[in-house]
């Protein structure tokens, strides 16, 4: 599968997808959330693949937003099939089954941020900057922000966020919970192999499993929360990879899960 805005590459059961359009500092427009969509779904569609890194070309920017030209033309009718067309792909992220890690080389705006707060983990280098401008230019987010930012940082931290539409620095993103970790530039890459790699050598579809407790109890009340919760360990307890598991634990070696 070819591609023109994006670099897609799988090995050691990773795959990395690099926004590269560092001319424009990786700015989002139609053609390249397509191309996203298409690689999230070959990710998704391919077996070999455990987890996912996303990040951006260069060192400036990991997605510095939205393209500004493309979006200026937008009717109504179509801002708003814009906009559900980049929430339904971001969307893909949250729900493949396989943890994705955003490692945020630069600056992260507008849908940059979306992206990141789409995946399942979100590290950043020191020259990181995060937020939603979208109030500078009249807009409000559009591929998910009102939503994902309050529910990863709580209602104040988001309003502030949102309605100044001003970006913090990764330290202040780091406090206030945007993101995980924060390291020097060079180690971003290495840093988000590392946790990558901690992913890829435990259970599929126990990892699989817990991704869709946490996604789809964060909707529901506690108690409905714990009972999903309970029907997935009994969807585990009936895995080869549980009974892999636990025996190799009580041999004392490594585990060789299948994802069955």
């Amino acid at each position: 599968m070819s591609y023109e805005n994006i670099l897609y590459e799988v090995r050691d059961q990773i795959a990395r997808i690099t926004v590269n359009r560092p001319q424009v500092l990786n700015a989002l427009n139609r053609a390249t959330v397509e191309e996203l969509d298409r690689a999230f779904d070959a990710a998704r569609a391919d077996a070999g693949v455990r987890a996912l890194i996303i990040t951006g070309a260069g060192e400036k920017s990991f997605v510095a937003g939205a393209d500004i030209n493309e979006l200026a033309k937008q009717s109504p009718v179509e801002g708003k099939e814009y906009s559900l067309f980049g929430q339904a792909a971001f969307h893909k992220l949250e729900t493949m089954g396989k943890p994705s890690i955003a490692a945020i080389n630069g600056f992260a705006l507008g849908g940059g941020c979306e992206l990141a707060m789409c995946c399942s983990m979100r590290i950043a280098s020191k020259n990181a900057r995060l937020g939603q401008p979208e109030v500078k230019l009249g807009l409000l987010p559009g591929y998910g922000g009102t939503q994902r930012l309050a529910r990863l940082c709580g209602k104040g931290v988001a309003h502030e966020l949102l309605l100044s539409g001003e970006m913090i620095p990764a330290d202040e993103a780091l406090r206030v919970g945007l993101v995980n970790h924060v390291v020097e530039l060079p180690e971003l890459i290495p840093a988000a192999e590392k946790i990558a790699q901690k992913i890829v050598a435990n259970a599929p579809l126990a990892v699989k499993y817990a991704m869709e407790a946490v996604e789809h109890g964060m909707e529901m009340t506690q108690e409905e929360g714990l009972f999903l919760e309970a029907t997935l360990f009994g969807l585990c307890c009936a895995t080869e990879d549980m009974r892999e598991g636990t025996k190799a634990f009580l041999e004392k070696r490594p585990a060789k899960f299948q994802g069955r």
